[in-house]
Parts: C-alpha cells; sequence; structure tokens
C-alpha cells in the first residue's frame, strides 16, 4: 500500500515543500531510500525501525520504498524521521491515511520514539505559511519558535505515539497557544550601560552617533581605555527590535541552531564577538549545507570584532561585500544560499603592535616599519566601509574616581529613538531603515549642502585625500549628526564633526 506525508526542507531560510511517499509491497525484507537524501536521513532507516517497535507498533517484514520527493533536490538533516515513520504507519494500515492529508510533519525520532528538538522550525513554519498549509505538527520542544506566527495551527508532540493517538483521535490535543507581539515592546536588560563608562565623553558621542544612524565604528587607542566596554554598551542605546525584525532574526537563529529550548523570539539585538582565530567559514557561514556565520547571526544586531589587526587579513576581506550589499552569498559545490547581514560593524583594535603609541602612559618601543605593517593588516577598501573612525584616550585617575553618575543609556536612548523615528518617516515605503543605508538617489535628495557646507567638504576631501566611498560615509554621518539635532538640512558645524570622526584619514600615524 502507498501513503503520502507532507513535510518541508530548508534551502537557506527558505522552506520547500517535500512528499515523504512509502511503497510497502511483497518482497524481501528492506528498506530502500531515494530523492537524493545525506547520510542523516538514509541512517533515519533505523531510527524509524526502532521508534515504531518502541512505540509499540509493528514494523512489517516488507520491501518498503521511501522516496522524498522532488528528487532533484539535495535533502539534508533529520527533519523527515517523524513524516517517515507515520507514513509507514499509514502504508501498514495501522494508521488512516486520511488523517494526515493537509498537514505537514517535521521531527527528528529517538530509538525509544520520542521526538527530538531539530533546527530551523521558524522558517519552516513560515514558509508552510506562505504554502498555504494551516496545521504542522513539529517536536515539542520547538514550540516556543511559533508563538508569535499566526494563521496557522502548530501541534507540538514529545513522542510518536503520543502524535499518533492525536490523528487518530484517541487523545486529541490542543495547539500550541498563541503569544501578543504586544510583549516584545518590553525594555531588554542589558549587562553593560553607559553611565558605568568614566570619561571617554567623544567617544560616547561618536556610539550615540552610530547608533542612530547605524553606522560602522573603529575605535583606536591604547589597551585598558575602554573601547570593548564602549562596544558592549552600544545595544543598549539601539533601538527596540520590531516583530518583522525578531522573526527574521529569530530564523536565522533557528537555523544555526542558535535558540534554546526556552527561546520564543529574539527580542534583543544580538551582540556577536567572534574571536580572532574564527575561520571563513565561521565568519561568513558555509560547511556541506551552507549554513548562517557569524556575519549574518549579527543580522539586525552588532558584530564586534576586537583587536581588528589580530584577524587574518583573508578573514578580514569577507566583511567587504556585506558591509555593501548588507546581504552575504554563501556558495558550494551543491547550493548556493544568501542570508541576510544587516548588522553594525564595530571593531577596535591598538595604535601599534604594543599598544602603546600616542599614549600619555608608556612608552611605544615599535619602529615605524613595525607600525606601519600593523596599520597595513586592513585593507584600504574596509576602512572606507566604516563610516566613523575613532580615538579612545586613556581615562585619567581623576575620572575613574569621580563620583558623579555619568548619563545612562536610557537618556542616550531616548535621543537615538528620536533621530530614528526622523529616518522611519524619511525612508517610508523603501527597504532602507536608516541613514547608513542610504543609497545614490537618497544621498542627493536628503543631503544637499549650502555653499558653506560645499566649500568644507571640498576643503576636507583635497586636504584629506578622500575617496568617493569615504566622502558619502562623510555625507551619511552629517545627516545623522543633523536628525540627532533635529535639523533638516545639513550645515557646515555637521560636516565638520563628521569630518573629525576619520581618524586614519587624518593621519593617526603620522
Amino acid at each position: 500500500m502507498l501513503a503520502k506525508v507532507k513535510s518541508f526542507g530548508l534551502t537557506g531560510l527558505i522552506g520547500y515543500e517535500v512528499d515523504v511517499e512509502v511503497d510497502v509491497h511483497s518482497g524481501l525484507p528492506g528498506i530502500e531510500m531515494v530523492g537524493l537524501p545525506d547520510t542523516a536521513i538514509r541512517e533515519s532507516r533505523e531510527r524509524v525501525r526502532s521508534a515504531i517497535k518502541n512505540s509499540a507498533y509493528k514494523f512489517a517484514p516488507n520491501k518498503i520504498t521511501i522516496n522524498l520527493a522532488p528528487a532533484d533536490i539535495k535533502k539534508e538533516g533529520p527533519l523527515y524521521d517523524l513524516p517517515i515513520a507515520l507514513a509507514v504507519l499509514a502504508a501498514t494500515q495501522q494508521l488512516d491515511v486520511v488523517k494526515l492529508q493537509g498537514t505537514v510533519f517535521v521531527g527528528e525520532l529517538s530509538l525509544d520514539g520520542t521526538i527530538r528538538r531539530v533546527r530551523g522550525i521558524l522558517p519552516i513554519i513560515l514558509s508552510a505559511k506562505k504554502a498555504g498549509y494551516k496545521r504542522i505538527v513539529i517536536p515539542y520542544e520547538n514550540r516556543n519558535e511559533t508563538v508569535y506566527v499566526g494563521g496557522v495551527e502548530v501541534f507540538a508532540f514529545k513522542s510518536l505515539s503520543e502524535t499518533v493517538r492525536h490523528l487518530s483521535g484517541e487523545a486529541v490535543a490542543e495547539p500550541v497557544p498563541k503569544a501578543d507581539p504586544k510583549t516584545l515592546t518590553a525594555q531588554a536588560e542589558y549587562a553593560e550601560d553607559m553611565k558605568y563608562v568614566k570619561g571617554q565623553y567623544a567617544a560616547k558621542r561618536a556610539l550615540e552617533i552610530a547608533a542612530a544612524g547605524g553606522h560602522n565604528i573603529l575605535m583606536l587607542g591604547p589597551p585598558g581605555g575602554g573601547k570593548t566596554m564602549l562596544a558592549k554598551c552600544l545595544p543598549s542605546i539601539l533601538p527596540e527590535m520590531t516583530l518583522d525584525e525578531a522573526l527574521e532574526t529569530t530564523k536565522i537563529h533557528s537555523v544555526a541552531g542558535c535558540l534554546g529550548t526556552d527561546d520564543c523570539l529574539i527580542t534583543h539585538r544580538p551582540f556577536r564577538s567572534p574571536h580572532h582565530t574564527a575561520s571563513r567559514i565561521a565568519l561568513a557561514g558555509g560547511g556541506p549545507s551552507a549554513r548562517p556565520g557569524e556575519i549574518s547571526i549579527a543580522h539586525n544586531g552588532v558584530l564586534f570584532m576586537d583587536e581588528l589587526p589580530e584577524y587574518p587579513r583573508v578573514v578580514l576581506e569577507i566583511l567587504r561585500q556585506p558591509l555593501e550589499d548588507r546581504q552575504i552569498t554563501v556558495s558550494r559545490a551543491q547550493r548556493t544560499v544568501s542570508y541576510p547581514a544587516n548588522f553594525m560593524f564595530v571593531a577596535s583594535m591598538n595604535p601599534c603592535p604594543c599598544g602603546n603609541y600616542g599614549s600619555s602612559r608608556g612608552e611605544c618601543t615599535c619602529t615605524p616599519a613595525m607600525i606601519e605593517k600593523y596599520h597595513s593588516k586592513i585593507s584600504g577598501p574596509l576602512l572606507d566601509r566604516i563610516d566613523l573612525q575613532i580615538e579612545v584616550e586613556n581615562v585619567t585617575y581623576d575620572e575613574l574616581t569621580c563620583s558623579e553618575e555619568a548619563e545612562d543609556s536610557a537618556s542616550v536612548k531616548e535621543r537615538v529613538d528620536f533621530a530614528r523615528k526622523i529616518q522611519t518617516e524619511r525612508y517610508k515605503g523603501t527597504q532602507v531603515y536608516c541613514n547608513a543605508g542610504m543609497n545614490s538617489r537618497m544621498l542627493n535628495e536628503y543631503c544637499a549642502l549650502d555653499s558653506d557646507a560645499q566649500s568644507l567638504l571640498k576643503d576636507a576631501f583635497s586636504r584629506l585625500d578622500l575617496s568617493a566611498r569615504a566622502y558619502t560615509r562623510v555625507l551619511k554621518v552629517a545627516r545623522t549628526i543633523a536628525d540627532l539635532a533635529g535639523e533638516k538640512n545639513i550645515s557646515a558645524e555637521h560636516i565638520a564633526e563628521a569630518v573629525q570622526y576619520r581618524s586614519l584619514d587624518r593621519g593617526y600615524w603620522k
């Protein structure tokens, strides 16, 4: 007898329908699996056999053929254990095949029949909903990923036997309850706050501008100046995530396997800080299934790279394309997948290998050649893509012991939210959400300069030998500075401050 069950596979963040077809007929006992399954799926033969037997159902000693259609797409992972088991039970008349129609099934089986958690449930649910399916059965441990997805009934079960009892009507279960999206507006709590940063007024101002416009930022200064702490404070002043941003971010984390059992949605902006020994694949994504890397996991959040010159140059150059296009394409022999990568890039570095160049605390022991070699580890095209390059000086003893509390993150965030509200209204109806994402047409429309501002920028362009990309970065930062001040037009004052945030162009090492 033949039985068919609907399931879904994943290519990147996009789900596609998979028909699990099982035919049980007379012949030598055995299981034949076709439809381009990978090793994990081929091994499901033994998992399904044991799960059915240990769930008190019969596994017929017949010839069983399992087909995963469409046959021209490589199927990966243990997603299909549950639909295969249910199709076998239906094909052997232990379950009414009519009960399986119109429902999508996804899940991995243990040998005892327990349904185990799998990756990528949220994008599968959203893709199935888009395809018109109204009922989906998933592992119990994945239930929290689905609570904010409306328009579809999701049933979460712990075991194969529990699933069969529900489908046969013996013990009907209730769908996973939905949560109110309004709960996402609750203020997230962060470990670091701007009020704990002593001194560093110029750096905190630059960080506020970066948050207000979604700009990339590089902090240069001696060790112990507070660069890392400043970077960790950044999420606390960024705007709250919208439901669409939370869903998109959670989809990536779900596919990457970064979600915990109790996680519903990623409601706070990601902060990723890969070690300088991270490989190209770890950063960009890849592997046999082309999974997302740190660049994509930081989507809608912050990617922080401490001690930037310590990363291999070949790894750093990977950042160039996603910083420009806000997405990254992972190409492998079997597939090509594009992931969103709209993150704020934050980096820090010492001024020289010993860290004391220009410091008032210690004497630099590096030769000019050593400093030049250290600087050359970061390419010019990558530096061009960083909007703000700021100097972080050492903190004095009086600043450290000052009892007066600095401005907290909540107060800074109010100004950031004010500027972002202006930008949201300005770019309404487009795919741009902040000044950092402006295209050439928007630059001409929203960054028009008066004669004084043009004269100042022309002088800076000539003196600092700015590239065309650096020129547009200055304009975008100036637009954000004007937004923070509530000004409609960019003035010479805004251009002057924006130019000050190009430390490397102004000859930091000279």
